[in-house]
């Protein structure tokens, strides 16, 4: 089975996805129609459709093609964490950097059908919050992994292995996966990694410090970062920007490379450097 998973916000009428579908099917594959950010029934989907919800079916897919832009790709992913099934993503987005295909190159979709794509292995982080030695919650984060203040100076410190790295006051830190690296973490300064490498980059948001810069650590690197005394200010911590959580004083988050991975399809259409000089120049 082949999930096609649209994002009903980006794909009007899922018109694109329907294409997809129908192409599929012409072909003979078994598909399934798997919404991001809507549900059956919802205003914003077609009436006469039926669907299916991803995490329910991942487990009996060979492949999971997403028509969105990346917060889409990054949605599926999460619903999908314990399976290994390859996702590919069609650009209904902004700069689309996990998605490989464009709105007119749909009909590529065929090839990834038929199993002629090369696996782009992803790596994840593993994120845990602790309150006074206690484990508040678990989470996994493909992108990254985000404390910041809202809309007040925080103080943090950054450990590798048990050693300080950095302290500072500043909006916040983001420690964002290869895959991530195009995003926020670009935003605030942070370096461009390849994506199929296994590294964990930390970047300071906006920080009161003149030497501040990003650390691009190894695969093996555990991360905790501290919450100094917030007094009267606040902060939360955001994984792939969801799930927003409040931190206090004295919480620390750990950050490590998590054993589970992402596997996206690639066609070989276009090379990650080409890709970056295209949606960045």
């Amino acid at each position: 089975m082949i999930a096609i998973c649209p994002n009903p916000y980006r794909d009007s009428g899922c018109e694109l996805s329907l294409k997809i579908d129908a192409l599929l099917k012409g072909e003979g594959y078994e598909t399934c129609l798997c919404p991001i950010f809507a549900d059956e029934g919802d205003e914003i989907l077609p009436r006469h459709l039926s669907y299916r919800k991803l995490e329910e079916v991942a487990g009996a897919c060979s492949l999971i093609i997403v028509v969105g832009g990346d917060g889409t790709i990054l949605s599926a992913a999460r619903q999908i964490h314990e399976y290994t099934v390859p996702l590919l993503g069609i650009n209904l987005g902004t700069k689309g950097f996990m998605t490989i295909l464009e709105p007119e190159n749909y009909a590529c979709v065929l090839q990834a059908a038929r199993g002629e794509y090369t696996l782009s292995k992803r790596m994840k982080l593993d994120v845990s919050l602790l309150r006074g030695g206690e484990l508040i919650c678990r989470d996994k984060a493909l992108n990254d992994v985000v404390l910041h203040g809202y809309g007040d100076c925080i103080q943090i410190t950054a450990r590798c292995n048990g050693n300080r790295i950095t302290s500072f006051s500043g909006d916040g830190v983001i420690l964002s996966t290869p895959t991530g690296s195009t995003g926020y973490s670009m935003s605030a300064g942070g370096p461009i990694v390849e994506p199929n490498a296994e590294n964990i980059i930390i970047s300071p948001i906006c920080a009161h410090m003149i030497g501040s810069r990003s650390f691009v650590l190894g695969p093996e690197s555990v991360i905790t970062i501290e919450m100094e005394k917030l007094h009267t200010r606040r902060a939360y911590l955001a994984v792939d920007g969801n799930n927003l959580l409040d931190l206090v004083s004295g919480d620390t988050v750990v950050v490590k490379r998590s054993e589970s991975c992402t596997w996206m399809a690639d066609l070989g259409l276009r090379n990650f450097y080409e890709l970056a000089f295209e949606k960045l120049r």
